[in-house]
């Protein structure tokens, strides 16, 4: 197997709790731990950056075992190449913003076991890359709850790390705030060559941010695989409820001035959003709630909605609401799921197998995830 992966296998029993994990992840991007509370995403986030062990563990970053009980190997927190975000930042109050980014600085040369030729971030990047520069002088105790959070991203990004773990970073912010954070997460999103592991419980974070999913329940791994795919699941904890929704990535292929309309080229066809302008080829990722999907047997043009395209029906499935249904649908290779009424269900003879049209007003298109391609000089190699 290819050593470029995250290698994570724990087993530990609590009282009236058991972690029992094991877990190949993706050596690239966000990996969201998602579940309710209780489920175990912290505490296996603690057990791979060494705060706690396992009775049982085996964890490989990349090629390098950081544990492994049968021979004996545990590499102590301090020694591991992380940086680790908590909730509440945990940045020294008695320092400025500066001098807690020097700390940052200053524990690389602890971390870095070998010289393996990849260029260390500068804080001038990072500074920029979260807009933190007229911080600098000021302590922790005058700044926001997302300004704090963005100075700890940076600071852990210092430290020149393997890996990036961040336990629920929004959960003790306020809707501001997280609507101020959230844009910074996007562009770290982006820049990042680092793989990095969020532990959340918000569906909108989920489909903001990751391009992996695991989702826990009870401390085992109920399902798995691409951000995508693994939304579009019919069993996906919460699947019925009102926000939930599938994602979409594509390219930009046009934009009109006059109507704000922007035209993304996805796998299934194209996609109409009403948008700020964005240049042609750019990546953007978008929501689409599965309350806001109606299907069709023939295409409708004088119509209203300006997004139909074909779509074949793989599943369908009963909800915990009586009357509705959840049907998982195929359009060109990109997974959605449309939430509808058992009575529409029979009256248009569906099921799995048939092709139908999907219609998606443009105004219903959640369009905040876009991912602006930013570079840095000191972050192209892995931040």
């Amino acid at each position: 197997m290819n050593a470029e992966y995250i290698r994570a296998r724990f087993h530990q029993a609590y009282a009236g709790f058991n972690l029992d994990v094991d877990l190949t992840l993706p050596n690239r991007g966000v990996t969201a731990l998602f579940g309710h509370s209780g489920s175990g995403k912290t505490t296996l986030l603690r057990l791979i950056a060494g705060l706690d062990r396992a009775t049982t563990g085996y964890l490989e970053i990349n090629g390098q075992v950081w544990q492994d009980d049968s021979r004996c190997i545990f590499i102590p927190v301090h020694q591991r190449a992380l940086g680790y975000v908590f909730q509440d930042a945990a940045l020294f109050p008695h320092l400025t913003v500066a001098q807690n980014l020097a700390y940052g600085q200053k524990r690389r040369a602890a971390t870095s076991r070998e010289a393996d030729g990849t260029p260390a971030a500068q804080s001038d990047d990072l500074v920029e890359l979260l807009g933190i520069a007229h911080l600098l002088e000021r302590r922790p105790a005058t700044l926001s709850g997302g300004e704090r959070q963005r100075v700890a991203i940076a600071r852990a990004l210092l430290a020149r790390p393997r890996l990036l773990l961040m336990d629920e970073p929004l959960a003790s912010l306020d809707l501001a705030r997280k609507r101020e954070i959230l844009p910074y997460l996007e562009r770290l999103h982006a820049t990042l060559a680092i793989p990095l592991l969020y532990v959340t419980h918000s569906p909108n974070e989920v489909a903001r941010l990751a391009d992996h999913l695991v989702v826990l329940e009870k401390g085992r791994v109920i399902t798995q695989g691409p951000l995508a795919a693994t939304l579009a699941r019919l069993d996906f904890p919460g699947a019925a409820d009102d926000d939930f929704g599938t994602v979409i990535e594509g390219n930009v292929q046009a934009y009109d001035t006059r109507y704000h309309l922007l035209t993304l080229a996805f796998s299934g066809g194209l996609l109409r959003v009403v948008h700020e302008p964005m240049a042609v080829g750019q990546k953007l990722r978008v929501q689409i709630k599965a309350r806001d999907v109606s299907l069709t047997l023939t295409a409708d043009t004088a119509t209203s909605i300006l997004n139909v395209f074909p779509a074949k029906i793989i599943a369908e499935q009963p909800t915990q609401i009586p009357g509705h249904l959840l049907l998982s649908l195929d359009a060109g290779g990109t997974a959605l799921t449309a939430r509808l009424s058992h009575y529409s269900y029979e009256h248009l003879n569906l099921r799995p197998g048939v092709m139908v049209q999907v219609q998606i007003k443009a105004v219903a298109v959640i369009t905040s995830f876009a991912f602006m391609m930013y570079a840095f000089n000191g972050l192209s190699s892995f931040a």
